[in-house]
């Protein structure tokens, strides 16, 4: 019994782990929008021009939104609340997952099958599984930019998402463990992007799995979701 409230302990201690790290690094992304908005703002008003200071205002207010939003959504996740997914497009997840990254950071390869490929999913959660997907391709791919391929098909009564990259790949000696908290490939990682992909994908009654290598030699992960139908 002891054993098993320790285990119970280490697994929401994970949780936690996963959950607050993840909100501190999209709080910091919105922070950095918001601190520079503002100063924008305040130059504008002090050349007495409110009109030119209107559109960052606008954004502002919604990184603000966005912010709760975070919050709302992981700490959802984190008290293991049922999620209400939602026939979404594809295409729109991907493009808000990548919303932050920066330009020249990859190459995006997209392969939909159609290409109007709809999935059953929490728009905000699963758009931070592929971003947690893409920004470690592009972390292991160091100063050279990443060819990232993204393929959406059905497939067996499910939606097979895939992600792929053209980097070194995850090394045989953790590849077994890559989705456990604080498991990390490269240095300075902290091990649980992964680990908080896995959690949305079982959220959504799906799963998660690394293919490797890919066809390019780099990493390919495999995500199955129930059909839309």
């Amino acid at each position: 019994m002891g054993d098993e409230v320790n285990d119970g302990i280490r697994e929401r201690l994970a949780v936690v782990g996963e959950i607050a790290t993840e909100i501190m690094h999209e709080l910091r992304n919105v922070l950095q929008v918001i601190s520079s908005s503002a100063y924008v703002t305040r130059q504008e008003l002090e050349r007495g021009d409110p009109e030119a200071a209107r559109p960052h205002v606008a954004k502002i207010e919604r990184q603000a939104r966005i912010a709760h939003s975070v919050v709302d959504d992981l700490m959802a996740l984190a008290r293991g609340e049922t999620l209400h997914p939602e026939p979404v497009l594809l295409a729109d997840v991907m493009l808000a997952a990548r919303a932050d990254i920066g330009p020249g950071s990859a190459r995006w390869d997209d392969r939909l099958d159609p290409r109007d490929l709809r999935v059953r999913a929490h728009p905000g959660l699963f758009a931070r599984l592929l971003h947690a997907l893409y920004e470690n391709a592009i972390q292991a791919g160091g100063a050279r930019e990443t060819t990232i391929t993204t393929r959406g098909r059905v497939e067996a009564g499910h939606v097979v998402v895939e992600v792929e990259d053209d980097g070194p790949g995850v090394r045989a000696e953790i590849a077994p463990v890559i989705f456990r908290p604080l498991v990390s490939g490269r240095p300075g990682g902290t091990g649980l992007g992964l680990a908080l992909a896995r959690r949305i994908a079982a959220a959504h009654g799906g799963s998660i799995t690394l293919v490797s290598p890919g066809a390019g030699g780099g990493a390919r992960f495999r995500i199955e979701l129930p059909a839309t139908g």
